[in-house]
């Protein structure tokens, strides 16, 4: 079993990015810019957020956070995305969900310029996505690609199933492991929560990516041997032993899964890490201007 360890990962792509704005400063070229919108006091958004602020401190690249309280009217909310699309330095932002919920989140999802949608939410990204032309991924698929390209995982003619088929992960990682080309040319099944007989049809998988929200959701016997298993979930349990109380776990039990796999992620250290990456990689095209010139 190869533990896909993405804070080894995440910590390599990040050097390149750190050498790639060295040589934009070297030439007198434009740092990459990434704003991020935090709005309310949610504690697991604001440790995606700080992590996503200190990532771009690690590679170089400028970054703004925009806070405001969790009563923000949604005009007042739409008038800062305004600004941000509106803002020459900025070549991407992120408005941190969940939002409150007196504001719309798919009203602000389509206010966001497309051009700097960093995150790849934005109906105009999803739909370039799914026809195959050049576009922001959803940074967790893109985390996860880049994962299985840069350690040289078979996909071509595997069986993919997915668990979960939300617009940030299931649905996006279903069309990107099926489209033509490396990593993918694999024949994905998509299943969700009214699948029927789901552990039959994971067991059916030669890569799993588990993104259902439930902690320590995929069993072993679920789990055919020589598996690839990628695990999204992060979930909060309570456990006695750790002086907090608690401890994070995925939607695969780790512990009675891990030795049947060929490669697994870990929770923590797996794909989290690689999807602030992806935010950073995307960051970078968009000041690049790679994607719409």
């Amino acid at each position: 079993m190869q533990l896909l360890d993405g804070k080894l990962l995440s910590e390599n792509i990040k050097m390149e990015l750190a050498a790639e704005v060295d040589q934009i400063r070297l030439k007198g070229g434009k740092i990459p810019h990434l704003a991020a919108v935090l709005v309310g006091e949610n504690p697991a958004s604001q440790v995606y957020v700080s992590s996503k602020i200190k990532s771009c401190e690690q590679v170089g690249f400028k970054s703004t956070l925009v806070r405001r309280p969790a009563d923000i009217g949604e005009a007042e909310l739409l008038d800062i995305v305004y600004g941000l699309n509106n803002d020459p330095d900025i070549d991407g932002f992120i408005v941190q969900l969940p939002l409150p919920k007196h504001i719309s989140e798919e009203k602000i999802t389509l206010a966001i310029d497309h051009r700097k949608d960093v995150d790849g939410f934005h109906p105009v990204n999803f739909g370039r996505m799914a026809q195959g032309m050049p576009a922001f991924l959803p940074a967790t698929p893109f985390g996860i690609m880049e994962m299985l390209r840069r350690h040289n995982i078979e996909t071509s003619g595997k069986h993919c199933v997915v668990l979960g088929r939300s617009n940030i992960v299931g649905t996006p990682m279903a069309l990107l492991l099926s489209r033509k080309g490396y990593p993918g040319d694999c024949t994905v099944t998509l299943t969700h929560s009214r699948t029927r007989d789901l552990a039959a049809e994971v067991r059916r998988a030669d890569i799993v990516v588990a993104a259902i929200g439930i902690p320590q959701f995929v069993k072993a016997d679920w789990v055919r041997d020589g598996a690839v298993v990628i695990d999204v979930g992060i979930n909060r349990i309570a456990d006695a032993t750790r002086k907090s109380g608690s401890r994070l776990v995925g939607d695969v039990d780790f512990d009675a899964v891990a030795p049947k796999c060929s490669h697994i992620t870990p929770v923590p250290g797996g794909v989290g890490l690689m999807t602030v990456t992806a935010l950073l990689m995307n960051t970078l095209k968009a000041c690049r201007k790679e994607i719409y010139g």
